[in-house]
């Protein structure tokens, strides 16, 4: 499956929040193979978001530019097969 260029984050180490760099990602939860349905979230306007489905808050943070988190291990890189 091809990610393309929207971000993915996981929260694997079960943190309070995450800040991103992007409004528009994907959270899939925990890393493979305890990772939930990979949902896109669009924060908007807003700059704050929880995954309804891990309940990770998200908060948007513009100095850290497209795609990467804070701390940086919340980035999701997929492997190839």
């Amino acid at each position: 499956m091809a990610h393309g260029t929207t971000p993915h984050f996981h929260n694997t180490d079960g943190l309070r929040s995450i800040e991103v760099g992007s409004k528009e990602f994907q959270c899939i939860g925990a890393l493979p193979p305890f990772d939930h349905p990979h949902v896109f979230l669009d924060m908007g306007k807003d700059t704050e978001i929880v995954c309804p489905y891990c309940s990770t808050l998200y908060i948007y943070k513009s100095e850290l530019g497209e795609g990467q988190s804070n701390p940086a291990s919340a980035i999701f890189k997929a492997k190839a097969a």
